[in-house]
């Protein structure tokens, strides 16, 4: 029988599989082999059928196949400060209104630029386990008004899993809804196309508790048409499918191709959630981080070809003090942030400014 599991251990894992179907120099074969043992690697057929194989510079193949140039140790591994945030296991609190629950460290493919790449497909340590204590330690927060199930993939866990979850928490009158992080409908959307089980639960308990997922689409090239149906099956059990796309270089960084990615959101009734600065992760930094001055005018221009709809999206740096918002320069050419979330709930909402150089790509000095 070919269930989504199935599928799934289908998956491109080893260099040997991925040199049989891309064509892959002896040197990149054997530094590739040592890569992933740090960083391993895991595209699905499907994710790897979208790649153009005779561009080297394909998206969907800088966004799934490993590169040399992760062996930077330019960066961090903890870009966010989670462990510092973290409560119990698997379980962080950084802002007060939220109880992230990183529910796996799996995914159904490891993107190259993925900011918990300490965790994904390598470490269980950080991952939930006590939903019972998890349950207390909300209850024992009543600033706590929604959840937010991550990962890893949230939706890579079994139905019993997520049904666990979701049972769990939708009894809880202090929760407002319930949030789902999942790059699946980008990545391997037969999970929700082909499990009609999957379906039904998220329409049950979608009916007790709003629930939204927060999916990840980065480019137009995602956009196909498996992934829609999926989008669309999410939709019709009363899901809010909302996006959250990553300003990377040779992927998005040109304001027609972010433009074109956030109509076609609109158009299936996505609605842009955040456009990220990439973060400075070990292995990520110098590969995709655009800087910040290149950054605010990409998305600028971008948003300005969208209706009011396609210009909900905030350019924003999730940093270590909480998410900022890249506004734009002012008339003195410094350029203006603004806290929209912060550790320190005294700072939302506050404005400042900076003198950005050129190369600058993150706020270090804050």
């Amino acid at each position: 029988m070919n269930t989504w599991q199935n599928e799934l251990k289908n998956n491109i894992t080893t260099v040997s599989e991925l040199a049989a179907l891309l064509p892959l120099t002896k040197e990149e074969i054997e530094k590739m082999k040592e890569l992933i043992q740090y960083y391993p690697m895991s595209i699905s057929r499907y994710y790897f059928s979208l790649i153009d194989k005779e561009d080297p510079e394909d998206p969907i193949r800088k966004m799934s196949v490993p590169e040399v140039c992760e062996f930077d140790s330019d960066g961090l591994l903890d870009t966010s400060g989670e462990a510092s945030n973290t409560v119990l296991t698997g379980m962080q609190h950084k802002y007060k209104e939220t109880a992230l629950i990183l529910s796996s460290n799996q995914c159904a493919m490891y993107c190259r630029h993925c900011f918990r790449r300490r965790l994904v497909g390598l470490s269980g340590e950080e991952v939930a386990d006590h939903i019972d204590e998890m349950t207390d330690y909300v209850k024992a927060h009543p600033e706590i008004n929604n959840v937010l199930i991550s990962g890893g993939d949230a939706l890579i866990n079994s139905n019993i899993r997520i049904e666990e979850y979701l049972r769990t928490f939708v009894e809880l009158p202090q929760l407002d809804f319930i949030r789902i992080g999942s790059r699946v409908p980008v990545t391997f959307p037969q999970r929700i196309i082909t499990d009609a089980e999957l379906q039904d639960i998220l329409r049950k308990y979608n009916k007790k508790k709003q629930i939204y997922v927060i999916t990840h689409f980065n480019h137009p090239k995602e956009l196909t048409g498996q992934a829609q149906e999926a989008v669309q099956i999410l939709q019709e059990t009363g899901i809010v499918v909302k996006n959250q796309t990553v300003l990377m270089r040779s992927i998005n960084d040109k304001a027609e191709i972010l433009a074109r990615l956030l109509r076609k959101l609109t158009a299936w009734g996505i609605v842009p959630h955040y456009i990220f600065q990439c973060r400075p992760v070990m292995g990520v930094k110098s590969r995709f981080q655009v800087p910040l001055l290149e950054g605010s005018r990409i998305v600028n221009e971008a948003n300005a070809q969208q209706n009011g709809l396609g210009k909900v999206a905030d350019y924003t740096m999730s940093h270590v003090t909480g998410k900022i918002r890249i506004l734009g320069l002012n008339d003195a050419g410094n350029m203006v942030f603004q806290y929209k979330q912060a550790k320190n709930s005294h700072n939302i909402g506050k404005i400042f400014t900076k003198k950005l150089s050129v190369d600058e790509k993150w706020l270090e000095d804050i």
